[in-house]
């Protein structure tokens, strides 16, 4: 009985530094995997707003009554809801193409943003790029005349 017992406590002694071995292995595994997600994460969310940034934007161009007012109306609507999703405005970036802003032609809206991953560990050094553009036709029978209320 005594000798099983020595047994039992010298496998005890010689294991006794696997689970710290094991978790030296694995927890920086585990925390590139979960800052990994997080900063997955970020870039989705980003390329979002930055989709919806791009269709609100040509959408107020091509409904504009001027190209003038037309321009104004879709970088102040591509800001406000880049803003709404929580974007940083001096990471974005908006580029408008009217076109000629001839009935029926197209107008694009084409935005860019910088997603910074500086705050998370060990991604610290990455900054992502996300764009996205999008087109929309200007309605043909439309009235281009600036109604005065």
């Amino acid at each position: 009985m005594v000798h099983r017992l020595r047994t039992v406590t010298q496998k005890a002694d010689c294991e006794s530094g696997q689970a710290l071995v094991e978790a030296a292995l694995a927890i920086p595994v585990l925390l590139v995997l979960v800052f990994g997600v997080v900063a997955a994460g970020r870039v989705v969310e980003a390329k979002i707003a930055v989709q919806a940034a791009a269709r609100e934007s040509s959408r107020a161009l091509a409904v504009a009554p001027s190209e003038e007012q037309g321009v104004a109306d879709a970088l102040t609507a591509g800001e406000n809801v880049a803003a709404g999703y929580g974007l940083d405005g001096s990471r974005l970036a908006i580029e408008l193409d009217s076109g000629g802003f001839d009935r029926g032609g197209t107008v694009t809206s084409e935005v860019r943003y910088s997603v910074s991953l500086s705050d998370l560990p060990l991604l610290s050094f990455i900054d992502v790029d996300v764009g996205a553009s999008h087109s929309e036709r200007i309605d043909i029978y439309r009235s281009r005349e600036v109604t005065a209320r």
